[in-house]
């Protein structure tokens, strides 16, 4: 075996039982990794430089194929309703059959950190088969000072074997795709998927389970920071504007998806970010698209037309086109990855159902009542079957990555916006005047005014009124914007109708909470809609 590239010689892949016959390639930068690729058949160049590559039947996180090894340590912590369990035993088996699948392929090996904080990062050896998932880890996880290098410790291991196919019968998993990760030994297992956000998925998965002990809150969050230091997460599920909102030119760029909030503030799990390109514009989002011009940006399912140039409008391999680069493509992104504490929390919904004000102040309890609901709505036409809005409540904002119960997440959430003095929102960039169908998205002009005043402070001089449906407080008059809107009962013609929809959608968030009542105490409960208030 021949090993090419910086490595660390006492803690290489051997370490976790890998042999090849192979060539193992250790940390190999941009320009090797891209000829590696296209030298192989696994990807090609754009007309301005970004490696291309698809990912095959799996375009998106194969969530229904992912387990976590159940034994005495995460028996009690882990949230088991929300977790597929694999035995040890069957971990063994499959963690055995990997290193033999493993034994004569060539291997990329990617040393690298999760968590921009030093003194709770997660090192974390990266081995893939494929040498463009070598570069997207590298892009999206944070690499470690050149002169650390040969002192690089993994605590976890990350082993991604597209080719693999695992046996349902012999593993004990439903597919021959299998993600599972050992919370205990600290390794994760990839196989039967090229969709590369497997990789950065399990190391957020790792720290979400980690951090809590320590008294530290991981976020599914993006996160900036204004001029005078006044930092703010925006939780939010796809579609909700979270990367978009988060990405002002007037605020540094902490990151677009994972932080964790420690003793000394938040700061970001990654050194990337990894974009949404399905109708990617220069006008709309600049900074993003100037990303997908770039030498060493990784674009995936992007289809490129006879010029090799990207066509963002094309969606025939999947809508969830994306690219992975660097945080120091953006111009204005942080070059440590941390902040302060959060002076503000914004959660983003995109309410279809027109119910929803654009922006409403929480106090602690009602910000735990929305972060354990995690509401969005999906609208028409956007899955298969789907003719009307439709909620979705994903807790925490991020119920596939949390491998601990979500009051744990909720109650250490509440007891930081305490101590610190956070000011919450809850925004809804979703419709007005009427549901998906018959109002109008609320206008992005409007949402970016709320922001800002919400940001600097000057929101909480607002005159407010206590929503009749939700119990939160919404602001009467803002300077900037059609104050109408503020009001959505107004916005609607029909205003039996809009209290039908609320009544709806209130039915909608009490059925669903019912799940946490028991793990949440009295004032949370009194942050519920009263659903015989909204059907008045």
């Amino acid at each position: 075996m021949s090993e090419l590239g910086k490595r660390n010689p006492a803690f290489g892949i051997e370490a976790v039982g890998i042999k090849t016959t192979g060539t193992v390639r250790y940390n190999f930068g941009a320009a090797a990794l891209c000829e590696e690729a296209i030298r192989r058949g696994e990807a090609q160049l754009s007309a301005h430089g970004a490696l291309v590559a698809e990912t095959g039947q799996h375009t998106g996180r194969s969530a229904k194929d992912k387990f976590v090894v159940r034994d005495e340590n995460t028996e009690p912590n882990v949230w088991w309703d929300n977790n597929k369990a694999i035995s040890p035993a069957q971990f063994d088996t499959l963690l055995a059959d990997f290193l033999a699948h493993a034994a004569d392929k060539d291997l990329y090996v990617q040393d690298l950190i999760g968590g921009a904080d030093r003194d709770l990062n997660l090192p974390t050896r990266v081995v893939t088969e494929f040498a463009w998932h070598s570069l997207f880890i590298r892009n999206l996880l944070i690499r470690p000072e050149t002169d650390s290098l040969t002192g690089f410790v993994a605590k976890m291991t990350i082993i991604d074997l597209p080719s693999f196919r695992a046996d349902p019968a012999r593993h004990g998993t439903r597919t021959e795709t299998v993600i599972v990760v050992d919370l205990t030994r600290m390794i994760v297992l990839i196989g039967g998927t090229s969709y590369a956000g497997e990789m950065k998925k399990s190391v957020f998965s790792a720290l979400n389970y980690l951090l809590p002990q320590q008294g530290v809150m991981p976020m599914h969050c993006s996160a900036n920071e204004g001029p005078n230091g006044d930092a703010a997460v925006f939780f939010g599920l796809s579609g909700t504007g979270k990367t978009t909102l988060s990405a002002d030119p007037s605020r540094t760029l902490i990151g677009d998806d994972e932080h964790g909030w420690g003793p000394k503030g938040i700061f970001n799990f990654e050194g990337g970010c990894y974009a949404k390109t399905i109708r990617l514009s220069a006008e709309a989002e600049p900074e993003i698209f100037a990303t997908t011009q770039r030498f060493g940006t990784v674009l995936e399912n992007v289809i490129l037309n006879e010029h090799r140039i990207p066509d963002f409008d094309d969606s025939r391999l999947t809508e969830n086109t994306r690219c992975a680069y660097p945080l120091d493509f953006i111009p204005n992104a942080s070059a440590t990855g941390r902040a302060s504490h959060p002076k503000n929390i914004i959660m983003l919904t995109a309410d279809a159902f027109g119910v929803l004000p654009p922006i409403a102040r929480l106090t602690p309890a009602q910000a735990m009542y929305h972060f354990l609901s995690g509401y969005t709505a999906k609208v028409a036409g956007t899955e298969k079957g789907v003719t009307e809005p439709e909620a979705t409540f994903s807790t925490c904002f991020g119920a596939p990555f949390m491998p601990r119960h979500p009051s744990e997440y909720g109650n250490l959430l509440r007891e930081l916006i305490a101590r610190h003095d956070v000011d919450c929102w809850l925004v809804n960039t979703g419709w007005t005047g009427g549901a998906y169908g018959i109002g109008k998205r609320m206008p992005i002009k409007a949402t970016r005014t709320l922001l800002a005043a919400a940001l600097d402070g000057s929101l909480k001089q607002a005159e407010f009124r206590t929503d009749v449906n939700f119990g939160f407080e919404v602001p009467v008059a803002v300077r900037g914007i059609d104050n109408s809107i503020l009001d959505p009962r107004t916005t609607w013609t029909d205003k039996a109708a809009y209290d039908r929809q609320a009544a709806k959608l209130v039915g909608m968030f009490i059925e669903n909470f019912g799940k946490f009542e028991s793990h949440v105490d009295a004032l949370v409960l009194s942050a519920a809609p009263h659903l015989q208030q909204a059907a008045e």
